[in-house]
């Protein structure tokens, strides 16, 4: 894992949170919220390692709920439990489909606010349920879904941009000139 491609995950997850709090556009349009957080954990737990998932649900999660009627942490566990799910069963996932990119985002778009939702109801708090609740959450799964292939595309086009490749380990050089015979 390199630290740089980490960096970029949590850069995107700033501006993703702050961009969907300040933008109503996108919100009147479907009259629901976009939230780019959980394909962003997806993403992470299928490509990046166990403390990425920790540190971006914490990071993710206050930052969320800072701009929000969440009360604040509400949203790092379900977040961290998003990643920490997907961080076993990556090597079974076929994580270079699209098709398995949009499942998963969708699912973790649909889990991230009902286990919120659940937490909060727990902490005894009124977050206002109703029947535009249920477009809600259609809204967040479809576009958490759909972005999700669309965000795996444009960070691995940033980490070929920005990163170097890493530098083979071989132990043999095929370059490397052979004597053979006497001294």
């Amino acid at each position: 894992m390199r630290p740089a491609r980490f960096l970029i995950v949590l850069l995107l997850a700033y501006l993703a949170v702050f961009v969907q709090a300040g933008f109503d556009v996108p919100r009147v349009w479907l009259n629901g919220q976009i939230n780019l957080v959980p394909p962003l954990m997806v993403y992470t737990a299928l490509r990046l390692n166990l403390t990425c998932v920790t540190a971006l649900a914490v990071l993710a999660g206050l930052w969320l709920d800072s701009l929000s009627a969440n009360p604040l942490g509400a949203s790092i566990l379900p977040l961290f439990l998003t990643g920490f799910l997907l961080l076993p069963q990556r090597e079974v996932l076929l994580q270079e489909l699209d098709y398995a990119q949009l499942v998963l985002g969708a699912a973790a778009s649909a889990a991230v606010p009902i286990l919120t939702l659940i937490l909060v109801l727990t902490k005894g708090l009124d977050p206002g349920i109703g029947w535009h609740s249920l477009w809600q959450l259609a809204v967040l799964t479809i576009t958490g879904g759909v972005l999700t292939p669309a965000l795996f595309r444009l960070l691995d086009r940033i980490e070929k941009a920005l990163l170097h490749p890493p530098a083979p380990t071989l132990l043999f050089r095929p370059d490397r000139d052979m004597r053979r015979g006497r001294y």
